[in-house]
């Protein structure tokens, strides 16, 4: 085990809260599918959990389970995301290829293959393939912007059917997502695995070696430079005294978002962190965005 993997873990686990068993009293309100296998990659499978409402809505959460870029099923913690289960959203808690192993750029390609593979079996699902939200913190949120940004048609011609599928989703709702590595906390301040992020360094690969290739990757992996206007909704939540995530890179990401004329909201939390006690009290806020933006229909596909 890589020695950061605890302190990432650690991460996962304080933002997230640690994973339960299912109790008699959330049998009642939701079904839990464990480890359905959405992909595999160099033999390994990648799985996600599926929370079922007792009364569902017809539209699907996708929640990122990442800290740092590592993601792990002990992580999963339905009590976390009872607001959205509460509302009847299914939620597809997805669990990528984790650093070191995988660096970030191959991570983004699982939680694209996680969209497709749920809008592939949406109707076995019972969710919209057209009403998907998605959702993270730290780097699951970021991931979550990149995938509110990036989000593509799938190949025609591709061998899986699954492949052919667009990895669009049409609403996003996060915490504390790093937006802009290049210019991370101020302008021209480079966190590609260097500064304030060195301690991450391996999430980022080999790229980072040379200025050079720092610029570049970094250009590559923040969200804030795929903004357009066809962008779906985007609602953060940051606090303000976050150390490790600098609260600029949610006011900077929203501007750009505003000048695309794309619908945003910023929450502030004052004198709050990177993660608090009692986090899971601003989850109604991320489910009202979802209420809000995945209610009709009209947000199609790319």
């Amino acid at each position: 085990m890589n020695p950061r993997t605890p302190v990432l873990l650690l991460v996962l686990l304080l933002v997230l809260g640690s994973s339960h068993s299912t109790s008699a009293q959330d049998a009642a309100t939701f079904t839990r599918v464990e480890d359905i296998i959405y992909g595999r990659k160099f033999g390994m499978a990648l799985t996600m959990d599926m929370l079922r409402p007792a009364e569902p809505n017809g539209r699907g959460v996708i929640f990122i389970v990442s800290g740092g870029w590592f993601s792990a099923k002990r992580a999963i913690n339905p009590a976390f995301l009872s607001a959205f289960i509460d509302r009847g959203y299914t939620v597809f808690a997805v669990v990528h290829g984790s650093q070191p192993k995988y660096q970030i750029a191959e991570i983004e390609k699982d939680i694209h293959r996680a969209v497709r593979f749920i809008r592939h079996n949406a109707k076995k699902f019972g969710v919209d393939p057209d009403r998907l939200g998605v959702s993270g913190a730290s780097a699951g949120g970021h991931l979550s912007l990149m995938i509110g940004t990036r989000g593509a048609p799938g190949s025609p011609d591709a061998m899986d059917p699954i492949d052919r599928e667009s990895s669009a989703v049409q609403a996003v709702a996060c915490f504390f997502p790093p937006t802009d590595f290049l210019n991370y906390g101020k302008e021209g301040e480079d966190a590609v695995g260097v500064g304030m992020l060195a301690d991450y360094n391996p999430a980022f690969g080999p790229m980072i070696r040379t200025a050079q290739g720092r610029k570049l990757l970094g250009r590559a992996i923040s969200p804030i430079n795929f903004v357009t206007e066809k962008t779906p909704p985007i609602l953060i939540v940051h606090g303000d005294a976050d150390p490790l995530v600098p609260f600029q890179q949610a006011e900077s990401f929203l501007k750009q978002c505003e000048g695309r004329s794309v619908p945003t909201m910023l929450i502030r939390r004052e004198g709050k962190g990177h993660g608090w006690p009692g986090m899971e009290k601003e989850m109604p806020a991320l489910a009202a965005w979802f209420d809000q933006h995945l209610k009709a229909k009209g947000n199609e596909t790319k």
